[in-house]
């Protein structure tokens, strides 16, 4: 589980940081909540938000920039349940293919799939979004363990 999440206390077997700042640029996105799927050996995670009218670009769908911040943050959230090795990460790149529109009102999930690490540090995750079973949005994604923070 990432450092620092705890349950959600609205959402069972359900984990969430508790501690990001509303008027944080990662707070924009709301509460970003994740769990493990299919087991610990599985090496897939989901991660969730529940886009608002706040997150709306002017044609009525989800932000492509909203949709991407968001992406990042399940790559963190995602790999560390999915198994990624302990440490602070950053992203090396990230590639977004958008599918689908995206609605508010209906929860967003990012499945996370952890594809490889090495022990180097570097990363290798791929998923897609979906909402009501309809996928959005697929994405890959790289991250490399960094020693110290910015």
């Amino acid at each position: 589980m990432p450092t620092g999440a705890v349950p959600h206390p609205d959402h069972p077997d359900w984990y969430y940081w508790p501690d990001v700042p509303s008027d944080s640029f990662a707070g924009q996105i709301g509460s970003v909540l994740f769990r493990a799927e299919g087991g610990k050996k599985s090496g897939a995670a989901r991660v969730r938000m529940h886009p608002t009218a706040f997150h709306l670009n002017f044609g009525g769908s989800i932000h492509g920039g909203a949709v991407m911040s968001f992406i990042d943050m399940a790559l963190f959230a995602g790999g560390r349940c999915a198994g990624m090795g302990e440490g602070h990460y950053v992203t090396l790149d990230c590639a977004t293919h958008f599918i689908a529109r995206g609605t508010i009102g209906v929860p967003l999930d990012a499945v996370v799939r952890l594809v490889g690490q090495t022990k180097g540090g570097h990363v290798f995750l791929s998923g897609h979004c979906e909402q009501d079973g309809t996928t959005t949005h697929s994405f890959t994604g790289t991250l490399k363990r960094v020693r110290d923070r910015a």
